[in-house]
Formats: C-alpha cells, sequence, structure tokens
C-alpha cells in the first residue's frame, strides 16, 4: 500500500480526499528496480502504468543509426506508460531507471476502476498530457533553431522546471544527468556538453558546488536562452 502522504503529491491525484488516496493506494503494487534496468521497451504491447516512488526514470527512443534520443527524465511523483493503457497501441518509447528506483505498478483494469470513480484523476490526466504536448513543441523548436550553447542551456531550463529547488531566485540541479545523457537530450555530443557548461559557468549563468550545479539567476537564464 502507498503512503498517502506519498499520493498527495502525485498530480493525477491531487484534490482527491484521504479516504480515497487510501482507496487507491491499496491497488498500487511496489516494485523494486535496480540502477540501469529497462522498464518498458519501445513497441511492446502494454497493459500497465507506472508511478514514481523513488528514484528517477529516462524516457528514450532509438533512432534508425541506433543513436539513444531523451525524451524526458521524470523523477518521484512522475507516471509514465499510461498511453498504451488508453489506447491500446505499443508502447511508444523506452523508459530506463537512473537510479535504484522504487515504482507503483498500476494494472489497466484497476486505472479505468480509477477514471470511472473519481472523475477528478481524468481531469487531471489531461492536464498533464496537455503539458507534455506544449513541452514537446517547444523541444522540438529549441532544438531545430538554436545554436550548441544555446541547446544545452535550454535543456538545463527543462531539468530545472523538472526537478531543480528555487530559492532567492537560485536554482540548483542536484540529480543533474550523466554528460552522454545530457547529450541525448539536447541533440549534441558529450564534449559540447562539456564545452557550454564551461562556457555558460564563465560567463556567469552556472556555478558548480560538489555534486550540484546551480543556475544562480534564473529569470536571467530562462530570458536569455528561452
Amino acid at each position: 500500500m502507498a503512503d498517502i502522504s506519498f499520493l498527495e503529491s502525485v498530480s493525477l491525484f491531487s484534490e482527491l480526499q484521504d479516504s480515497d488516496l487510501k482507496k487507491i493506494g491499496n491497488v498500487l503494487a511496489p516494485k523494486t528496480i535496480i540502477k540501469n534496468s529497462i522498464v518498458l521497451i519501445e513497441d511492446e504491447a502494454g497493459s500497465t502504468m507506472f508511478i514514481i516512488k523513488k528514484g528517477s526514470v529516462k524516457i528514450t527512443r532509438i533512432t534508425e543509426d541506433g543513436r539513444e534520443v531523451i525524451l524526458s527524465i521524470l523523477n518521484e511523483g512522475d507516471f509514465f506508460g499510461e498511453m498504451s493503457i488508453l489506447d491500446d497501441a505499443p508502447r511508444s518509447a523506452n523508459a530506463v531507471t537512473l537510479e535504484d528506483s522504487i515504482l507503483l505498478v498500476i494494472h489497466k483494469k484497476d486505472f479505468f476502476q480509477m477514471l470511472h470513480d473519481y472523475p477528478q484523476i481524468t481531469i487531471n490526466l489531461l492536464k498533464e498530457l496537455a503539458h507534455r504536448l506544449r513541452r514537446g513543441d517547444s523541444q522540438i523548436k529549441s532544438l531545430s533553431l538554436q545554436d550548441a550553447i544555446s541547446k544545452v542551456a535550454s535543456t538545463l531550463l527543462r531539468i530545472a522546471d523538472d526537478s531543480g529547488t528555487i530559492f532567492k531566485g537560485q536554482v540548483t540541479i542536484s540529480k543533474l544527468p550523466p554528460q552522454q545523457d545530457l547529450a541525448n537530450m539536447a541533440g549534441t555530443s558529450r564534449e559540447t556538453i562539456s564545452r557550454a557548461i564551461g562556457t555558460l559557468t564563465k560567463l556567469g549563468y552556472l556555478k558548480k558546488e560538489g555534486g550540484n550545479l546551480l543556475i544562480l539567476d534564473y529569470d536571467k537564464f530562462l530570458s536569455d536562452f528561452s
């Protein structure tokens, strides 16, 4: 059974009562998965979706020439795998754990029962899908029009928006993906990522502090690179 306090933080279940969350928690099956494990495979049939209770997952596709393209990186409270449940089509992407993770598994029958019993979940699901479409459109535009440094900056902004912590205008990214994953997100190379972060640091936009990456003035960074 999932903790009610955790379920309250999941966008799908926002605005539900504790009694409802308790019922939902009873049908969520926790599954522990080690780092670098494949959770979903593109083009396979799917009858389950997942909520990340702990850890992180990258959503990827493989190009015809074998390159990995990272569509998004999901963290605690995010969900994935819902598309195959909704349209009965094969999985549209791969999902791979970036660290040891705990996922909550929802089977198709249980999910449709939730949508029937709690209309607010349907509304929240539509909001999240619309948000992903807008973000995808923005990502395509940035990758096609921007130079290398701007592509890297836009990628860092996406990560900051998804998992960064803001305090007095400064954003701390504590779970920065490896450089190869950043390259796959930005549509560039590891060497370009390293050079771009170095350049942005020299220009005063970024600062490395231990294992964290800091965006020193988020509003200026957003204004200059969005």
